[in-house]
């Protein structure tokens, strides 16, 4: 597995890039809860990996290039923020599926799981995040 980097300056942060593959959720649910770990966040670590995997598997559907990029930040001492870079311009849209549907569920669960969600635009794609509060 490859190592994730984590960023010398500003608020502590781990990313990786992965492959666009259903199989990359997984690495990328370890990395959010092996970062919640070392900050002291465990009882959010559950939730941003359940978060973490619903983005990561819409960017695995949607995106356009091989590779999509995870992030896990502490923007404040008790609050994480979660998310996947992939190349893909076209922004989430939240559904509300039918009793039957098979799909379209991930976001509903982001959005009851999560302090607040969203989606910045970048000139090559977008970012897709998620923020937790810590009971800290």
């Amino acid at each position: 597995m490859p190592q994730p980097t984590t960023r010398p300056i500003g608020h502590p942060g781990y990313s990786e890039t992965l492959p666009r593959e259903p199989e990359s959720a997984a690495t990328a649910r370890k990395l959010v809860r092996v970062a919640c770990a070392v900050w002291g966040l465990d009882d959010v670590a559950e939730e941003g990996a359940l978060i973490m995997t619903e983005l990561v598997a819409n960017a695995v559907q949607h995106a356009r290039r091989d590779t999509i990029r995870v992030g896990i930040d502490r923007t404040e001492a008790g609050r994480v923020r979660v998310g996947v870079v992939d190349f893909s311009k076209t922004r989430p849209v939240r559904k509300t599926p039918g009793p039957e549907d098979e799909g379209g569920r991930g976001l509903a669960l982001v959005d009851e799981l999560a302090e607040t969600w969203g989606t910045d635009p970048l000139p090559w794609g977008k970012r897709v995040w998620a923020e937790l509060e810590g009971k800290r």
